[in-house]
């Protein structure tokens, strides 16, 4: 349970407010894991009073949450959250937000101010609130909320942050991933931090490369506007990748404090090795979904989607082959792959063993060329799973792969969004799971070569059929051509891509 305070959600009537926070916060009140005291303020222009948005948010939390609404939640819900309409550009709105929340002894006052915006609107609203003295500490807390990107690139993204500087110190920012909300990347810590097993193997003797994956098979669901300003690359590549790749690769920190992870995190980040310039096409493959059909249905080409130019080169697909610099992890490469319109929905880290140094049925006829994995599953399915050879049963010495799968969830274990989590967590002032500036930044210098190359037409631009696994240049990031992308939890049945004799 935490502490009472005032949620302000600006954008209330965006997509993001009503199909993720808002459900969030009703579950978590579902589960009583909010404050009686705790009071939400949705601020937005479209809806003229209270009970019209009560109608829309009545009618986002019918499309969002899980199973049936239960009225009696519904009404408890309700009772907590009121509507105030205003322009965020017009400074009278942020005089009425001041006396709403000042005024009303149903306002609780510690404040989260969470900016469900486009991020260009970031530096005006927080100026209005310090204008207004809505930022004031000397009753409460404030903290603030700010969604991805963290600007488009290394400038920007040092632009919005000298701004931020202006009205917050660095504890009240929160830079929110929803990715690192997911059980099932929380789990990661644990696994690798809380037994003891696969610490000696979790290193370059025993690993031969990982794979981070994140393939969707839904489109850009008509934000051809938005998706042409950013590209795969930026929406998932400098983000949520590149911080599930420092919880893969990071050393232990001294605790779980926020100072202690994101120190950890940053090593990593810095020890990446640049991408030079005139070398992209080695390290980075990008590609773009021609027309084709995905779950027996027949979809366009990303050029044919609204708002979309007819001689696009935004990249729906990414991948990257990344090296990590230090005593742990030299010569281990990284792949990064993400795209839409792939074959299936999955979300995975894929560990690749090397083989033995000394083949021990060399003399035989038995061939044992698969390599030993470990995925962990992020989505659609969490668990984590270890692919090893034993003998098949019968009496010839013949092998088989199989798997010892760990499920992250009991049958009657209670599911969390990741937002439900990652709100708590703001509520508790807990920023552990939050990106610092210093991680922004340097997620930045690296991609940012690779966005430079791809700032101009070019023929590196790979096209690939909607409802498959991506262009077939993405397998030249492997150096060894016996190496192959994990596409799904299924066990591969060989560790090469050829099969070669032993």
């Amino acid at each position: 349970m935490t502490e009472s305070c005032s949620i302000v959600i600006f954008g209330a009537t965006g997509d993001l407010a009503r199909g993720k926070l808002l459900p969030a916060l009703y579950h978590l009140d579902a589960a009583g894991r909010l404050a009686r005291g705790t009071r939400i303020l949705a601020c937005g222009r479209r809806q003229p009073d209270r009970n019209a948005w009560m109608t829309v948010m009545r009618n986002a939390l019918a499309g969002s949450v899980r199973g049936e609404l239960d009225e009696e939640v519904v009404s408890r819900f309700a009772k907590r959250v009121d509507y105030l309409r205003g322009d965020l550009r017009d400074a009278r709105f942020y005089a009425a937000l001041r006396d709403t929340l000042d005024q009303s002894h149903e306002y609780p006052a510690d404040t989260v101010f969470y900016m469900a915006l486009t991020p260009s609107d970031y530096a005006d609203v927080l100026e209005n609130l310090d204008d207004a003295k809505l930022l004031d500490e000397s009753r409460g807390w404030r903290r603030v909320v700010l969604e991805k990107p963290f600007g488009n690139d290394l400038p920007s993204a040092r632009a919005l942050q000298q701004k931020l500087a202006q009205h917050l110190r660095e504890d009240q920012i929160f830079r929110i991933d929803h990715y690192l909300g997911k059980e099932t990347v929380r789990n990661i810590l644990v696994f690798r931090f809380g037994n003891v097993l696969m610490e000696p193997l979790w290193n370059r003797n025993s690993i031969d490369h990982i794979q981070i994956i994140h393939a969707e098979p839904q489109g850009i669901k008509g934000r051809g506007a938005t998706y042409e300003a950013s590209g795969a690359l930026r929406d998932m590549v400098q983000s949520h990748l590149l911080q599930l790749l420092t919880f893969v690769a990071m050393e232990s920190p001294v605790s779980m404090a926020a100072e202690a992870l994101h120190a950890e995190k940053l090593k990593v980040l810095k020890s990446i090795r640049p991408i030079p310039d005139d070398k992209v096409t080695q390290f980075a493959i990008r590609g773009q979904y021609a027309a084709g059909t995905v779950n027996g249905n027949k979809v366009i080409d990303y050029r044919s989607e609204q708002a979309v130019a007819a001689g696009s080169h935004t990249e729906t697909f990414a991948a990257l082959r990344l090296h990590i610099d230090n005593w742990r992890w030299a010569g281990v490469p990284f792949l990064l792959r993400t795209g839409k319109r792939m074959a299936e929905k999955q979300a995975l880290v894929a560990i690749c063993f090397k083989q033995p140094p000394q083949q021990f049925f060399r003399a035989s006829q038995v061939h044992c060329e698969a390599s030993n994995w470990l995925l962990i599953g992020i989505q659609p399915h969490e668990c984590m799973r270890l692919e090893m050879t034993v003998k098949a049963p019968g009496e010839a010495l013949a092998t088989r792969q199989t798997s010892l799968d760990a499920s992250f969830r009991k049958a009657d274990d209670p599911f969390n969004d990741a937002y439900e989590e990652l709100l708590l967590d703001i509520m508790r002032g807990d920023r552990s799971l939050f990106l610092s500036y210093q991680e922004v930044e340097q997620a930045w210098r690296i991609v940012d070569p690779v966005l430079q190359a791809w700032s101009q037409p070019g023929d590196d631009l790979h096209f690939y059929p909607a409802g498959s696994w991506g262009p077939s240049a993405a397998d030249d990031l492997f150096v060894d051509p016996c190496r192959f992308w994990r596409n799904t939890l299924e066990p591969c049945g060989c560790g090469m891509r050829k099969t070669q004799g032993v």
